[in-house]
């Protein structure tokens, strides 16, 4: 039996939403981390409750985007940006994207190890991220990309404006396969 919610039209009610902070972050380092967290719990809230065809349900054709896909997405750039680019590993792309560019969406498929695999992946890379992040003294340091000095602060907003941007596509995925809207 679902849970009578005040809000019924909230994904939760707002005292139940687990990406609010006890406390309001404090200094930029920790604002930054406390938002790319709360578009991570956003995405893994619009993926809660489905099943894995639901999940792999594809948007509108011909594109090949799904929940499912965004998670194996975001996955990917997690890896790309805080092992590859940042730490400078020597690894190959995750989900055969040296291969197939679009592999984490294209192998989004309705298969219960699929799903296993990507949120496992993701949460792996989500933790190493922190991890990285966590030892990070300098939000002003710069990596090198392709000739590029870019400043770590830099690459920590841009991972934010990609959640925030998918994780509009996740609002509009999720209300297609049943209804619910997001907050």
């Amino acid at each position: 039996m679902t849970q009578q919610r005040r809000y019924p039209d909230m994904w939760v009610d707002p005292e139940d939403d687990p990406r609010e902070a006890e406390t309001n972050a404090r200094g930029e380092k920790a604002v930054l981390a406390e938002y790319l967290d709360h578009y991570r719990k956003t995405l893994e809230m619009k993926c809660d409750g489905l099943d894995a065809e639901q999940l792999a349900r594809r948007s509108v054709p011909p594109s090949t985007m799904s929940l499912l896909g965004l998670v194996r997405h975001m996955a990917a750039v997690e890896h790309s940006w805080f092992q590859r680019q940042m730490q400078a590993k020597d690894e190959p792309r995750l989900f055969g994207k040296n291969e197939d560019r679009d592999a984490d969406f294209n192998e989004a498929v309705a298969d219960q190890a699929v799903v296993d695999e990507a949120f496992a992946t993701w949460r792996e890379q989500i933790a190493a991220a922190d991890a990285f992040y966590e030892g990070v003294d300098d939000l002003g340091a710069t990596v090198d990309l392709d000739g590029h000095e870019v400043e770590i602060r830099d690459i920590v907003v841009h991972m934010i404006e990609e959640y925030a941007r998918h994780c509009g596509h996740a609002d509009l995925l999720r209300e297609c396969i049943d209804g619910r809207t997001g907050q």
